[in-house]
């Protein structure tokens, strides 16, 4: 059962989408103390040697990763902040190829070679590793107080009963700007959707910039940063997910056909020949200065960063009216799991519950900028972009993407589904009554709530 469960696991990860440890330095051993000097009558016994202090044994944990980007921040950074606290317990990062991940880390769980702790990718992936027996449950660890249910959504059971992960960090959907193009205009940030559509006109009236970075080649990048970046203030964040799931209600409703309607306006907005524009030449538009508005994962800020000679902003996404209540996507991204078979557990559990700390939401947030921590620590953000971002969790509600959780187990994906309509109905071959009802009707087709 479970060889056929990690061939399933390999081929889904596919469809699915964002190092060595320093220890610290050994306790001496103490002088031995010196011999008494014997009496002058009798033989001076021979003196025994002391016995040398034991050294401290440590406990070694070694986190399974996908991440190899971060070696030098665990190396670096986390595992020597983890240490000052506790030096006893060694931590080995040991990130694998992240195209390969998945198919590793299932052989070693099968052969009981997998690592104590297990960098987790979010949903059904992880869910299903854990009804397989192969991870712990932490709902009960210290410091899961600190998460939200928002921030567990991605590692919890459908039941709600068991939580097998603990958050590390999300990432937040909005808009990234060039603040000198703004100022060369004369314009405001837009906080509405007429406001929106108001500088776009703007920007295309005036030619020097395109007024919207977006292409449509790459299919997840209409999805991502299209449907899912705008598509909460319309159905009202968690209540329309959860009102998927549960199936009170559907893609046909108006809140989310009004989605696709916003989108279907994009077209005119987008550079030439956007159709064939991939998600890298999108960035480069941007990053080029050409572009004066970027729909943005808060990821792109650490790649921006390096590359523009321009001031950036950022806005969240436009309610439709003033004074509305926001939402934005703040989409759950990569917890750590505990091995239930790992050989220390209460060192693996040490290590969780540090994960928890405000400590820890510090280090991470500001060290992998645009990957915000998912406890409820307050955290300074010194980048001023990311600290944009981060501030909207204050203004609005959180949510993450609607057709993750549950919704994208069967045949056809929707997830996949969401990708093409989304980037049909912006290249307008699918209005968006037709995509709306492409995605009902294939989730009618194999999900009962």
């Amino acid at each position: 059962m479970r060889t056929k469960l990690f061939v399933f696991l390999v081929l889904a990860s596919l469809v699915l989408s964002a190092c060595g440890g320093a220890s610290a330095p050994e306790a001496p051993a103490p002088e031995a103390p010196a011999a008494e000097e014997a009496p002058a009558a009798e033989e001076a016994p021979a003196t025994e040697e002391a016995p040398a202090a034991e050294e401290m044994e440590k406990v070694t944990l070694t986190i399974e990763s996908w991440r190899n980007d971060d070696l030098a921040l665990w190396q670096d950074v986390i595992i020597p902040a983890f240490n000052a606290h506790y030096p006893d317990i060694e931590v080995i990062f040991a990130p694998s190829a992240p195209a390969e991940y998945n198919g590793i880390l299932s052989t070693k769980l099968e052969g009981g070679t997998a690592g104590d702790l297990i960098t987790a990718r979010p949903f059904d992936n992880s869910l299903l590793l854990y009804e397989a027996g192969y991870l712990a449950d932490v709902t009960d660890l210290d410091g899961m107080e600190n998460f939200g249910d928002a921030a567990r959504s991605a590692w919890i059971t459908d039941d709600g009963s068991a939580v097998f992960a603990v958050p590390m960090a999300s990432v937040i959907h909005g808009f990234i700007y060039n603040k000198d193009a703004f100022t060369e205009l004369g314009l405001e940030t837009p906080a509405t959707v007429e406001e929106f559509y108001a500088v776009l006109d703007a920007f295309a009236a005036d030619g020097t910039y395109v007024p919207l970075g977006i292409g449509t080649s790459d299919l997840w990048e209409s999805a991502t940063m299209g449907f899912q970046n705008i598509g909460p203030n319309y159905w009202k964040g968690e209540e329309g997910r959860q009102g998927l799931i549960a199936g009170t209600e559907k893609f046909t409703d108006p809140q989310y056909i009004a989605v696709f309607d916003e989108l279907a306006k994009w077209g005119p907005y987008l550079a030439d020949g956007y159709e064939a524009q991939s998600y890298p030449d999108s960035q480069n538009l941007f990053t080029l200065g050409l572009a004066a508005i970027y729909p943005a994962g808060s990821w792109d800020i650490g790649t921006f960063n390096p590359l523009v000679d321009f001031e950036m902003g950022a806005f969240k996404p436009p309610v439709v009216a003033a004074g509305d209540t926001c939402y934005i996507s703040d989409h759950t991204d990569i917890a750590i799991r505990m091995n239930a078979a790992t050989s220390p557990p209460e060192e693996a559990k040490t290590f969780l519950t540090w994960l928890a700390s405000a400590e820890f939401a510090d280090i991470y947030t500001n060290n992998v900028t645009g990957f915000y921590s998912l406890s409820n620590h307050a955290v300074e953000v010194a980048d001023p972009v990311a600290a944009d971002f981060l501030s909207w969790r204050g203004e609005c509600e959180s949510t993450i993407r609607n057709s993750y959780q549950i919704l994208s187990r069967g045949e056809p994906n929707l997830e996949n589904e969401l990708w093409a309509v989304s980037a049909n109905v912006i290249n307008g071959t699918q209005t968006s009554a037709e995509a709306a009802a492409q995605l009902q009707d294939g989730l009618d087709g194999w999900y009962t709530p």
